[in-house]
């Protein structure tokens, strides 16, 4: 299981900070405020049925993801979006504000290895910055194109003094994609910490006594029994 990949994806950073600053400040807060402190927010440029709100990246309903008119005023986005060759569920820009915290969480079901991936682009960033997957600590620069396995625990402290703007591209996996990530530098989890990782969500799930957590569980635990070393 990847954990973490600094892919070898040019982007033109200069231009996309540009259309960011020049963005409206109507930025909406982020939906799970049990998640960080202070302010997280985000502008949705792709989304369920292509509207800007709820701000939930999930396909509701079966329905779709579409472009929503904000994309339309980030055209140096669209353009780097264009040049991803492999289908694109959510993007977001999503905002630190200086002083804020997301506290430590995990992305259920969101990694390479299960078709998804999530790519962070640093739109605006600074060196107090503090980002954390897995107990390991990544530097990611302005203009940088990273995969994060958010299936994994992961943290985010902004103790600068500016805020940290991310653009977030929700993927799925082919065969393009696959092979960016095989010319990049990437990081495997250790079969050990997969196993302690899958028992403590299935525990978890377990605990939700639901139908569809018990199923979700079953699943893993499969996976799990299929672990070697």
């Amino acid at each position: 299981m990847i954990q973490y990949a600094k892919l070898n994806f040019e982007v033109n950073h200069s231009l996309i900070k540009e259309e960011v600053i020049r963005l409206s400040n109507n930025w909406i807060p982020h939906f799970n405020t049990k998640h960080y402190k202070g302010e997280w927010s985000v502008l949705s440029l792709r989304a369920p049925k292509g509207v800007t709100e709820p701000i939930i990246p999930d396909a509701l309903y079966e329905k779709g993801f579409s472009d929503t008119p904000l994309l339309e005023a980030c055209p140096s986005i669209k353009h780097v979006l264009q040049s991803f060759c492999c289908p694109l569920m959510s993007v977001r820009l999503m905002k630190l504000k200086s002083g804020s915290v997301i506290k430590e969480h995990r992305d259920p079901e969101l990694s390479f290895e299960k078709g998804e991936a999530r790519l962070h682009i640093p739109v605006i960033t600074n060196n107090a910055v503090s980002f954390f997957i897995n107990g390991k600590s990544l530097a990611m620069q302005e203009g940088d194109c990273w995969y994060l396995n958010v299936n994994l625990p992961h943290s985010v402290a902004n103790n600068g003094v500016t805020d940290r703007i991310h653009l977030v591209v929700d993927c799925i996996v082919n065969d393009w994609l696959k092979a960016v990530f095989h010319r990049s530098d990437y990081t495997f989890v250790p079969i050990a910490q997969q196993k302690d990782n899958l028992i403590s969500i299935i525990s978890e799930l377990r605990r939700q006594n639901t139908s569809a957590a018990d199923v979700l569980a079953d699943k893993l635990e499969n996976e799990l029994n299929n672990l070697s070393e």
